[in-house]
């Protein structure tokens, strides 16, 4: 029942409403805009008038704003930037299963995202054309060690058809040189720069990227193993990821064109026991690898820091996969590779559709 106060309150505020917007009514008539601005006015007006006499008011207009339905709760979650922390939510199953459920696979294991993840977020493994499509008229600039080699192997084995791919490996895996490769049906150029060292990565930001005349479309950076076994200081190679961020952050602001596309390969993870040299055995071992990964975290150098790389979590891929997709401990099937790629041809996607 609602009481005599709530009763004289509804009245009060029919009055507000009413006999203002009809004397006035004739008049505002005349410019639509300004009569549905004095409607909104007077509106408010009258939630002013009516709140203390009906306190469920707020409440459930608080309710519909911060605790919206189910349905509009995935809407938000399959748009944009609020899909990108479950890029790295990938299963892995046996590639015969797989196989079986048509997911094909040429390795020990494979992987896809759960269907449902898929559906909300629109995330999908790209062909050829896409990948192409995607990237058309793009530069593709990965630097690093050989963990950045193997992804670059992982996008010309996408880009190109399988016979042009084989044949480009023996140059692409040349001891520690460089390597260039293009698309011309697209336009797309691919450049690897060997920098193992953070030192490297950051000359390459702050004097070769700089002085040139285009910068890449896509930026992908990653060092640390080399760093982690012929140095072995967290705290040196998380003072060295601090230059580089400081070197991305620069090579950002000041161009009259839109900046790269930045992403941070993270390191693999380290299965001590299969690494292949006494010395990586000393050196690279699971206290050493989560201290570096917690310089990777806390140096403001990736998005979730204040940084301004995307983190490719390899490390979360490569335990993934298993023991099973390594040879040496540290390098990984061509599967693994071929996840980190999805994830940031997937990322560019969202960004793409953000820009628009």
């Amino acid at each position: 029942m609602v009481s005599a106060a709530a009763q004289a309150g509804v009245v009060a505020a029919c009055v507000v409403l009413f006999v203002p917007m009809g004397l006035a009514g004739w008049h505002l008539s005349r410019n639509k805009v300004l009569f549905f601005s004095g409607a909104l006015f007077v509106s408010l007006a009258v939630g002013v008038h009516l709140s203390p006499y009906l306190p469920s008011v707020p409440h459930l207009l608080a309710a519909a704003f911060f605790n919206p339905s189910p349905g509009a709760a995935s809407a938000d979650a399959s748009s944009g930037s609020s899909c990108v922390p479950f890029l790295h939510r990938v299963s892995w199953s046996d590639a015969a299963a797989a196989a079986a459920n048509g997911l094909g696979g040429g390795t020990a294991r494979t992987w896809s995202w759960p269907p449902s993840l898929s559906s909300a977020c629109g995330f999908a493994r790209l062909t050829r054309d896409d990948a192409s499509l995607l990237l058309n008229g793009s530069w593709v600039m990965v630097a690093g060690d050989s963990q950045a080699r193997l992804l670059v192997l992982a996008l010309l084995r996408l880009l190109l058809d399988p016979a042009a791919a084989a044949a480009a490996e023996p140059e692409l895996f040349r001891r520690h040189s460089d390597y260039r490769a293009a698309v011309p049906a697209r336009g797309i150029s691919v450049d690897f720069v060997w920098a193992p060292f953070e030192s490297n990565l950051t000359r390459l930001l702050r004097e070769d990227l700089r002085l040139a005349p285009r910068v890449p479309d896509v930026l992908v950076l990653g060092s640390g193993l080399w760093h982690m076994l012929h140095v072995t200081d967290a705290a040196s190679y998380g003072d060295a990821l601090v230059s580089v961020a400081g070197a991305a952050k620069s090579l950002r602001s000041p161009l009259p064109v839109p900046p790269p596309h930045m992403f941070w390969l993270g390191l693999p993870h380290l299965l001590n026991h299969m690494l292949n040299t006494e010395a990586k055995r000393a050196h690279m071992n699971a206290t050493m690898l989560r201290a570096y990964d917690r310089e990777v975290d806390q140096r403001g150098l990736v998005r979730g820091d204040g940084g301004p790389f995307l983190l490719l979590d390899v490390a979360k891929l490569t335990q993934g996969c298993g023991q099973q997709c390594t040879a040496d401990g540290m390098h990984y099937d061509g599967e693994v590779y071929d996840a980190v790629l999805h994830i940031m041809l997937n990322a560019l996607v969202i960004e793409s559709q953000q820009s628009i």
